[in-house]
């Protein structure tokens, strides 16, 4: 019977050599296929990574076209209006000081002018045209 058992002993030491071969095999498959798993997941993030950043190119590449070829739309001026009109003062502003840039030379000429219609025959009519404008200001002049 010991010779059975070893004779059986035999076979079966085989066998135990061929179990841990295909288990070291199968531990070096997973380890590949994980290693090629994660690989294959770094992949697929960097090519996730890639179409995003083409999809984000394309987006304002479509948005840039569309702006080019839809007209602009003249945007509606707020008109600030509290203690006066903001934009009319600035615009009076400026209409002053391009008038004095334009006519620099020739305001003391024009003064004279004023003065000398001032004296003259419509002095009346212009002395009565001033005092109409006056009494459509707020502000009250002492002359």
């Amino acid at each position: 019977m010991a010779a059975k058992k070893k004779a059986k002993a035999k076979k079966k030491a085989p066998a135990k050599k061929a179990k841990k071969k295909s288990a070291r095999k199968t531990v070096a498959k997973k380890a590949k296929t994980s290693v090629a798993k994660k690989s294959k997941k770094k992949v697929v993030k960097a090519a996730a990574k890639k179409s995003r950043k083409k999809a984000g190119l394309l987006s304002r590449v479509i948005k840039a076209a569309k702006k080019a070829v839809t007209p602009a739309k003249p945007k509606k001026k707020k008109q600030v209006v509290g203690e006066g009109n903001y934009a009319a003062s600035r615009k009076f502003d400026a209409d002053q000081a391009s008038f004095v840039k334009r006519n620099k030379a020739k305001i003391p000429a024009l003064g004279k002018e004023a003065e000398k219609a001032l004296e003259g025959p419509e002095g009346d009519s212009l002395r009565d045209a001033e005092a109409q404008a006056a009494g459509h200001s707020r502000d009250t002049f002492d002359a």
